[in-house]
């Protein structure tokens, strides 16, 4: 590794590719898109918090992280409405 404190891409996936192996999981059945999607969705599930969801994702417009998760844009106004930030 280099000097450097930060992990490049392809090292994080390495790592995760190591410990999903590690566990006794297909490695091939998951990647870091797919952990940062399901940690989102869970989230977004135990929480209703979009506005929280995304700034956690970084999307500038809500209407990504809709997309992102897959869920009803007027479902998610109506959330986000509810939900004071």
């Amino acid at each position: 590794m280099s000097s450097s404190e930060h992990l490049s891409t392809r090292q994080y996936s390495r790592i995760v590719h190591r410990w999903v192996s590690m566990i006794g999981l297909d490695s091939t059945a998951y990647g870091t898109h797919s952990i940062r999607r399901t940690k989102a969705t869970l989230i977004y599930r135990r929480t209703r918090n979009l506005r929280a969801v995304q700034l956690l994702l970084g999307h500038s417009k809500l209407d990504s992280t809709v997309r992102y998760l897959g869920i009803e844009l007027d479902d998610a106004l109506e959330i986000a409405e509810q939900t004071e930030v």
